[in-house]
């Protein structure tokens, strides 16, 4: 799979993708200092999944109605940072076929997916 990680995403779960076979460009290797509205855009025209643990990308599509290829927020607290790496390759393994077109939401215990919405359409809640 293709991935995009923002600059705020963890090495960790960037360095466990590669691991695992997927090609993941990382904003903070690449053009750290990029503002959201360009990663969301590079996102989009590059066809790859964004990996952020910012919540701002929500607002951008969901309030903003920008458009987005496919999104995996990471919502681990710091002090769970070992955790991240089986989440992120649960996730993959489990929802590969779910990710483009989809808002996903993981947590330390639960996996949310939900359609991305089309620009246009009414607002809903980002998380």
């Amino acid at each position: 799979m293709l991935f995009l990680a923002d600059e705020c995403c963890d090495a960790l779960v960037v360095r466990t993708l590669r691991e695992l076979g997927h090609d993941v460009i990382y904003v903070a290797e690449l053009a750290p200092g990029l503002a959201d509205p360009d990663v969301l855009e590079q996102s989009v025209s590059e066809e790859r999944i964004l990996l952020t643990e910012d919540r701002d990308f929500g607002e951008l599509v969901f309030r903003g109605q920008e458009t987005a290829y496919g999104i995996v927020l990471l919502r681990i607290p710091p002090g769970e940072r070992q955790q991240k790496p089986e989440r992120i390759t649960t996730l993959v393994q489990d929802h590969q076929n779910e990710l483009q077109g989809s808002i996903v939401i993981v947590t330390l215990n639960t996996i949310r997916i939900r359609p991305l919405p089309t620009p246009g359409e009414p607002e809903d809640d980002a998380e």
